[in-house]
């Protein structure tokens, strides 16, 4: 039996575009997690991304992320597939009282330079909630008796 779940919740996500060329971020279809983020290169340039080199591309975007969530920036799968394009901090995370523009660290793992060109959809941004911690000191660790994995660390479940 598939379980069935409400409707998606939505939550605002203010944006501000900073020119009239930036096209509204949209969602895909009604089943998508992310929405693509897309180039933003003034004059119509393009951004050569060299065969294992990094860049910083503009969106021309500024989020104003509600108190409570985050902005997840992930790469997109085609480009990956395709191209061997990725995004050096994956995912990246946008706290919400960031105000300033929204750019990509994008990174290239193939072997051919990559051209980014205005307009291109580079990565997908996801909103979700975030938790913050109260931390607490404790002056010891509990018993690792009590626990499955204790403190196996990489490899430790089984994995070659």
């Amino acid at each position: 039996m598939t379980p069935t779940l409400e409707k998606t919740q939505k939550v605002e996500l203010a944006i501000h575009k900073m020119d009239e060329r930036v096209e509204t971020p949209f969602y895909a279809s009604s089943g998508s997690a992310g929405f693509d983020l897309r180039a933003f290169i003034p004059e119509e340039q393009e951004i050569n991304l060299k065969a294992g080199g990094r860049a910083k591309v503009p969106t021309g975007l500024k989020f104003v992320i509600p108190e409570g969530f985050e902005v997840q920036i992930r790469p997109r799968s085609g480009l990956a597939f395709k191209h061997g394009i990725s995004l050096t901090n994956t995912p990246g995370t946008i706290d919400s009282d960031y105000r300033g523009e929204i750019q990509i660290l994008m990174i290239n793992h193939g072997d051919e330079d990559f051209l980014v060109k205005h307009g291109e959809r580079i990565a997908q941004a996801v909103i979700t909630p975030v938790w913050q911690a109260d931390f607490v000191e404790i002056a010891e660790m509990p018993s690792e008796e009590n626990n499955e994995r204790g403190a196996g660390g990489f490899g430790s479940t089984g994995v070659k």
